[in-house]
């Protein structure tokens, strides 16, 4: 079992870390801010110009600590990390499997099915909550549009018919997320998902959390032994963590959107929280972050019944759970992948 321990986050431009004894030195303008154990530390997310010495790199790699960088949308730019941990063997059939259509497909199906059963929890458990009559409609109409792609998904013997069946619950999805946020006045306004960048206040708090989400996956499946950067719904692609990636569908409506949602309708973050660059890209401004980061740790360390191993677990656990339950899988001793369903 992996321990959960924290995740430094650095967010100031020019700051610059450095290893002094067995501890993470964080300067900012030449001035010390900060001291942190190794020890206490699972991982280490930079955002924007923050420098790194060597002798930190190193340090982290063998304790353990991923270090990753990323741009100020919080895209993942690269990560530091040492030998891969686990059993050859465990790489070598994860390896065998992705080369296989149809043996991806099994598990694949599984992640997509998931992702879309949370993804329609999260429209009705908004009904339940008090979503007004005009919101409670469109959310259960697209609830149910969401059972034959759903259905679909269960039972494709494809890997292209499986990510169709996952493009459609997603359209269905996003078309009404404007609906669970609960105040129309609060200035939010979602229309499209937009990616690379993102375009709107609500895009931008979805990508930078994502970014998050596939930090922790990444470090999930380094921890358990797995290639990071083969997947089997998503294809290999230079610089792309494909398991990663795989790993977080099931998370991201359950994890990252409800938070998104949080944040907005509990008023933790306003339209003044975002700045726009002259080429529409819409960023974070520096507090907010913070305060956005905040509520992801603290959302992390919440804890909930694993639904398959009828265990209870911090959130923060949740995605180093399903890596090892992908790896079980893989050596045979589970006859298919279980992924997280949430209720």
């Amino acid at each position: 079992m992996k321990r959960h321990l924290n995740t430094l986050f650095i967010t100031t431009d020019g700051t610059y870390l450095s290893k002094e004894g067995q501890a993470v030195k964080v300067k900012v303008e030449k001035e010390t801010r900060l001291r942190v154990p190794l020890i206490n530390l699972d991982g280490i997310v930079c955002f924007g110009g923050v420098g790194c010495s060597p002798d930190l790199m190193a340090a982290c790699a063998q304790a353990g600590v991923t270090i990753s960088f990323h741009n100020r949308y919080g895209g993942f730019k690269a990560a530091v990390t040492g030998f891969s941990p686990g059993n050859v063997l465990l790489r070598r059939t994860q390896y065998r499997v992705a080369d296989s259509p149809e043996k991806a497909c099994l598990i694949a199906r599984n992640i997509v099915a998931a992702k879309i059963a949370n993804c329609r929890t999260v429209l009705l458990r908004a009904i339940r909550d008090g979503a007004d009559e005009e919101s409670a409609q469109a959310l259960q109409q697209a609830a149910r549009a969401m059972l034959d792609p759903l259905d679909s998904a269960r039972k494709a013997t494809s890997l292209d018919s499986l990510r169709g069946n996952e493009g459609d619950a997603a359209a269905t999805y996003f078309g009404v997320f404007q609906h669970l946020i609960i105040d129309p006045g609060c200035g939010f306004q979602f229309k499209r998902r937009s990616r690379r960048p993102p375009l709107d206040e609500v895009n931008a708090l979805l990508s930078f959390l994502y970014s998050m989400l596939t930090h922790d996956c990444r470090s999930a499946c380094e921890a358990t032994g797995l290639d990071a950067a083969v997947g089997f719904l998503h294809r290999d692609r230079p610089g792309r963590p494909g398991m990663a990636l795989d790993l977080m569908e099931e998370f991201r409506p359950f994890l990252v959107d409800r938070l998104v949602l949080s944040l907005i309708n509990r008023k933790q973050v306003a339209m003044t929280d975002f700045e726009t660059t002259e080429s529409g890209d819409v960023l974070l401004k520096d507090d907010a972050r913070k305060t956005v980061l905040s509520a992801w740790q603290k959302r992390k360390q919440d804890e909930l019944t694993h639904p398959f191993l009828d265990e209870k677990t911090t959130i923060g656990l949740m995605v180093h759970l399903q890596a090892r339950l992908v790896a079980r899988h893989l050596r045979g001793d589970l006859d298919a992948y279980p992924p997280f369903v949430w209720k």
